[in-house]
């Protein structure tokens, strides 16, 4: 069975570009005759403000879009997500590092590369076990081990026989490119050990980072469908490593286009979002429609039942392939 869903960070209001990705995400749950969840992406509290989810989630309901559970909050999840970090430890494929962003920046200079604009260095594997470890230094964070290749539950057994060292066991390569398929950018690959290298699973400030944090979710709730803004394309390599890693599915991907602000930049509250209007709320459906590409033509609907209906069949006929072979 479908199972999408919708997950916002309650750091502000919902505004067009934020609703334009809940929109393609309710519609393309419907049109497979699916459910449509809401989680809220709490994990990150110092970003969030104060009631940001009840607002989001009124905005959706003013605008039809209403989930089939009972929201999921990620800051009421943290045991699930030790749990997983417990699991990738045990089994040596995450490890404690000790690095700062200034360390990893010194590191990569000395090998001639510097940090671009928008984009974090790879980690150079400063603290991989197999490299020595911490050096004796406090643990700031915990990183995921892109190299490493236990077979599951090996490590672990042979650790509790032998009491030999982590790095004894483990096999480390280069990792070979992840690749998937995106349902509207078509095929995707990605090599994280190179654009990346190792990824934090659990920050210095002791938050949960997104990439753990989303893959146990999507796995407890069984989602088969992830629809969302093109900006988090570049996450999905080091989301299927992760469910990999956990024995967890991977789902469907789609990216949709993203809204962009006056500055060419994706919409967003510091480039001048502003937040929907819910008392015209077809006007802002029709508005997020038009960029997903759909016609909506120029009759409005007189109630927002009626304008999603139409908006359902819009998306059957122009995304779903069996319709698109057919055109």
């Amino acid at each position: 069975m479908y199972i999408g869903r919708f997950a916002p960070s309650p750091t502000g209001a919902l505004h067009p570009g934020s609703l334009t990705t809940a929109l393609a995400s309710w519609l393309d749950a419907r049109a497979h005759g699916g459910r449509w969840l809401v989680r809220i992406e709490d994990v990150d509290a110092p970003r969030c403000l104060p009631g940001g989810d009840r607002l989001i989630l009124r905005q959706l309901a003013r605008c039809g879009l209403v989930p089939d559970e009972e929201p999921v909050r990620q800051s009421q999840r943290g045991s699930f997500y030790q749990h997983a970090l417990d699991q990738l430890a045990a089994r040596l494929q995450a490890y404690p590092c000790a690095c700062s962003r200034r360390d990893i920046e010194r590191a990569q200079a000395a090998r001639g590369l510097e940090r671009t604009r928008g984009r974090e260095l790879p980690y150079p594997g400063t603290c991989r076990p197999e490299l020595g470890g911490l050096h004796g230094r406090a643990v700031r964070a915990w990183r995921f081990h892109t190299g490493a290749h236990p077979h599951p539950h090996q490590a672990t057994q042979a650790r509790m026989q032998t009491h030999a060292p982590a790095n004894d066991l483990l096999r480390t390569t280069a990792p070979d490119p992840v690749c998937w398929y995106d349902r509207r950018l078509g095929p995707q690959c990605q090599d994280v050990g190179t654009s990346v290298g190792d990824f934090v699973l659990r920050r210095a400030d002791g938050l949960w980072a997104y990439q753990l944090a989303v893959v146990v979710d999507d796995g407890a709730q069984g989602i088969t469908h992830v629809v969302r803004g093109e900006d988090l394309a570049d996450n999905t390599a080091r989301q299927i490593l992760l469910q990999r890693a956990l024995g967890l599915p991977t789902p469907e991907y789609l990216h949709t286009p993203l809204v962009l602000g006056d500055d060419g930049e994706k919409l967003a509250k510091r480039n001048g979002a502003a937040a929907i209007d819910v008392t015209r709320p077809q006007r802002a459906l029709l508005q997020a429609a038009r960029h997903l590409g759909l016609q909506t033509g120029a009759v409005v609907p007189p109630t927002v039942a009626e304008l999603l209906a139409i908006l359902v069949e819009r998306w059957r006929a122009t995304t779903l392939p069996e319709n698109r072979a057919r055109r």
